[in-house]
Formats: structure tokens, C-alpha cells, sequence
């Protein structure tokens, strides 16, 4: 009898904790797979806005259009002809002051000058930058966006960080020679 209540306590954390995860994705590019947990619980609005991009295939065949070894490669806005996307919808507001860092692999939004700016666009950090971390609520020390962190893949990240770069489109430089296809990106798990 003393193992029932004992057995109904460890049922109650397990499902705690099972719908206190976070989601994750699986991006699947023309360089490998890259698994992402998305930080709901910090990021709520940010994580809220990527999963209707995802849930829509808004990403499916868009490129990493601009790769820069040592800082970030950046993805969901360009087509492999480096023609922007248009349909983004109205853009959020920034929770860069959410205590997330940009460290080697977190996913960031990318934005204007704006800070509330973001729409569709992100990165994926390949160095600690914490030149690009909330310092103040202003328009110089808002920050970007952390609301995710690559948990499977980041030697996929890393290759197309190492890709060689060079002009195209309407950018005069970091753009792979040889596109990088975001070929899907799909919700696997969400509790």
C-alpha cells in the first residue's frame, strides 16, 4: 500500500514534465538535419510566430542567404535565386530581454534596426556574440531575439557556417556560392 502513493507522486512529475517541454523541430537542408528546441517558456510570443512559419511550410525551399564563418548563418527570407519572400505577416515584438544569451548555436531572430521589427527571419549563432544580447530597452541595447538552441546537428551548422561565400542577388557578399536549401522544417515533437 505504501508504494500506490509513491507510484502516484512519480506519475505526477513525469507528466510535469512532459508538458513543461518544449517543442522541437527538425530542419532538414541540402547540407544535413539540424534538430532545434524552441524555449517557449522564455520566449512565448517569439516560438508562438516561428511555429505558424513552420505550420504554414513558409520556410520549405528558402535558402541560408547570408553565412558568416565565426559569427551566424542566416536563413527564412530568400529563395535559391536570392528573390525575397514575400507573405510575411505583421512583425513582434522583440523578447530579447528574456535572459537567453547568443551563444554558439542558439536561435535568434533577425531583425531591422527595429527593435520590433522581427517577421520570418533567423539565425543560428556559430560563436558567442554577446555583442547581440539585451542591454537596455532602447534601440541601441535591445538586442536579438533568443528563443531556441540546435540539440542534434550542429556539425550540419557548422558546414554550411564553413561554406564558401562570395556576391549575389542584391547582397554584395556572404551569400554561399553553392545554395543552402532549407528543404523542410517540421514540428516534431510539442507538449
Amino acid at each position: 500500500m505504501r508504494s500506490f502513493p509513491i507510484l502516484i507522486l512519480g506519475l505526477l512529475l513525469w507528466s510535469a514534465q512532459a508538458f513543461a517541454a518544449n517543442p522541437v523541430v527538425e530542419m532538414k537542408t541540402s547540407a544535413g538535419v539540424i534538430r532545434i528546441e524552441l524555449y517557449r517558456d522564455k520566449a512565448p510570443k517569439t516560438v508562438a510566430n516561428f511555429l505558424q512559419y513552420v505550420k504554414d511550410g513558409f520556410y520549405d525551399g528558402l535558402v541560408f542567404h547570408r553565412v558568416i564563418d565565426g559569427f551566424m548563418i542566416q536563413g527564412g527570407g530568400y529563395y535559391p535565386d536570392l528573390r525575397k519572400k514575400g507573405g510575411t505577416r505583421a512583425p513582434i515584438e522583440n523578447e530579447a530581454g528574456n535572459g537567453l544569451k547568443n551563444e554558439v548555436g542558439t536561435l535568434a531572430m533577425a531583425r531591422t534596426s527595429e527593435p520590433n521589427s522581427a517577421t520570418a527571419q533567423f539565425f543560428i549563432n556559430v560563436a558567442d556574440n554577446g555583442f547581440l544580447d539585451f542591454r537596455a530597452p532602447t534601440a541601441a541595447g535591445f538586442g536579438y531575439a533568443v528563443f531556441g538552441k540546435v540539440s542534434q546537428g550542429m556539425e550540419t551548422v557548422m558546414r554550411i557556417a564553413h561554406t564558401p561565400t562570395g556576391s549575389g542577388g542584391p547582397f554584395a557578399k556572404d551569400v554561399p556560392r553553392q545554395p543552402v536549401i532549407i528543404q523542410s522544417i517540421t514540428l516534431i515533437t510539442d507538449k
